[in-house]
């Protein structure tokens, strides 16, 4: 029963990145730099009550050593979904990957990869699941 509940729970929180996003992405349309997007996002994201961290510190764990090489999550939200934003031509295997990975190293489930290069921005988001 907790699992279910945790998977609704999660549901709610990325249909209102979903949301969040396509706000964002009416507003100012594509072609602009991936910092913009993530800025409102988190703005909006936090208006609307959910704790979000930005650009949070991802450290590799090997064996028994902590590793800070740099991995850096563009929003975490709730503590439970990760967010990649992306301004690209086209997202690739790579950026997939990448979510993956950030998703086994946080032990998170569920994570969106969103590409705001685009005209129509249900073709831009990617869930993904681990």
């Amino acid at each position: 029963m907790h699992r279910l509940h945790s998977l609704e729970e999660i549901n709610e929180i990325t249909g209102k990145i979903i949301g969040a996003s396509f706000k964002v992405h009416s507003e100012l349309g594509p072609g602009l730099l991936e910092s913009s997007y993530k800025e409102c996002l988190y703005y909006v994201l936090t208006k609307e009550g959910l704790f979000v961290e930005k650009e949070k510190a991802l450290p590799l764990l090997y064996e028994e050593v902590k590793l800070d090489i740099g991995y850096r999550l563009d929003l975490f939200v709730e503590r439970k979904v990760i967010v990649e934003i992306k301004s690209v031509e086209a997202l690739t295997d790579v950026h997939t990957a990448q979510v993956l990975t950030y998703l086994k190293l946080t032990q998170s489930k569920v994570g969106l990869l969103i590409n705001f290069n685009v005209a129509d921005l249900k073709k831009g988001i990617k869930r993904l699941i681990h």
